[in-house]
């Protein structure tokens, strides 16, 4: 495999059995969440914004991002894919990349990931930023969908006659759309948070709900028609989940935009008790610090999986301990990587990277206590790096 060229397992000496080790680099990946990537150049500040996931201000003047958990690691494995020594400066990495065109950055960095399969979420679509379709032509691995709810509401909304037809003009679009992707999602999190009514609204209580959310928008037609009400939240996660595809739901960690403690997954069980959901799967992405919560939902209801996937670029060398954390509660069919890549594509790589030294440090440090065996871990670790992903999402 291409990862195995960057000797992901490097400085961990004699912690990870060497036949785990060779099998875990090895490994493709489903990378079951990501965006795409840069396809124009960026200035070295708009680098530095992308990546950090908080914030969408300026970096202040007195700092760098590459002062970061995610810094740190950009300079030891992505400096090499530049011709570089690990470790390389700050500024040294920064005039290296800057004189690489972004079609040749995206093809070093996302190959080496090792990934099998990209699920896109085409829902941060824009000029700058990677179609699925050139994903795949940039790493050499296929790509399928995920639909952003909140987004094709809002765009029903705008053509709708009339509040009343709301409901009929979503559910054809969603019709219509759902045979071309494997899955769903709600951004919910960031648009009214997770302490809502998560029952599905009566028809009348749904139409003034929009009614009362197009009512500026159908004044004043340049205004952004953004949804950010529960009511119509709930109705359209309702209706997603009738097509028993997967949904997926962003939790905890994200940008300022967000209450994060809105976001906790605990405040999901009044949906997911509800029968009309139990046999739709519920995919709970990114969960940090929510991650040990979202293990316990994993648990205890049998729809619902989770990763860790967008806390492990930005922790950095914490990542072993977020992974091991994650791996305490849920059962192992239950997990799947991802890396919410988006922007630079040294993203996409580290993701790949992080889960594997991770992963391999979790389960080598049993492995060598005597309990687990050696091909349960690679079992388990193959589990999460693409067979589950592939199952749940049909592949």
């Amino acid at each position: 495999m291409p990862a195995g060229q960057l000797d992901v397992l490097s400085g961990l000496g004699d912690r990870v059995p060497p036949s785990l080790a060779e099998a875990i680099t090895a490994m493709p990946l489903v990378d079951h969440h990501v965006h795409g990537c840069f396809v124009r150049p960026v200035s070295r500040a708009e680098f530095e914004e992308s990546i950090n996931e908080g914030s969408q201000d300026p970096v202040p003047v007195f700092m760098t991002q590459f002062d970061s958990q995610l810094g740190f690691a950009i300079r030891r494995w992505c400096a090499p894919r530049l011709g570089l020594e690990p470790y390389a400066g700050a500024d040294e990495y920064w005039e290296t990349r800057n004189t690489l065109a972004p079609a040749h950055l995206n093809r070093l960095m996302l190959a080496p990931a090792g990934v099998e399969h990209w699920i896109v979420d085409t829902g941060l679509s824009s000029s700058t930023i990677a179609t699925p379709e050139t994903l795949t032509r940039d790493s050499g691995a296929p790509s399928s969908e995920v639909l952003r709810l909140e987004l094709l509401a809002e765009a029903v909304a705008a053509r709708t006659a009339s509040p009343a037809d709301f409901a009929r003009d979503f559910r054809e679009a969603l019709a219509n759309a759902a045979p071309g992707v494997v899955g769903f999602k709600t951004i919910a999190a960031y648009r009214c948070g997770f302490d809502i009514d998560w029952s599905l609204p009566d028809a009348r209580h749904l139409e003034q709900a929009v009614a009362l959310w197009t009512a500026p928008w159908t004044a004043e037609p340049g205004q952004e028609l953004r949804l950010r009400d529960p009511v119509i939240v709930s109705y359209i996660v309702h209706a997603a989940a009738e097509y028993r595809l997967p949904i997926q739901v962003h939790v905890g960690f994200g940008d300022l935009d967000m209450d994060l403690h809105r976001s906790n997954p605990m405040l999901l069980l009044p949906l997911l008790r509800q029968p009309a959901i139990r046999d739709t799967p519920v995919m709970l992405l990114h969960c940090y610090p929510y991650h040990r919560e979202s293990g316990y939902l994993a648990q205890a209801f049998t729809n619902v999986y989770f990763d860790v996937g967008l806390s492990l670029n930005h922790v950095g060398s914490r990542s072993l301990e977020i992974v091991g954390e994650s791996l305490e509660l849920a059962p192992f069919a239950k997990q799947l990587y991802s890396s919410d890549a988006v922007g630079p594509p040294e993203l996409h790589l580290l993701g790949s990277i992080l889960w594997r030294r991770s992963m391999a440090q979790a389960l080598g440090d049993w492995v060598r206590r005597g309990e687990w065996l050696e091909g349960d871990a690679i079992r388990v670790a193959g589990m999460i790096a693409s067979g589950n992903a592939r199952r749940v999402y049909q592949l």
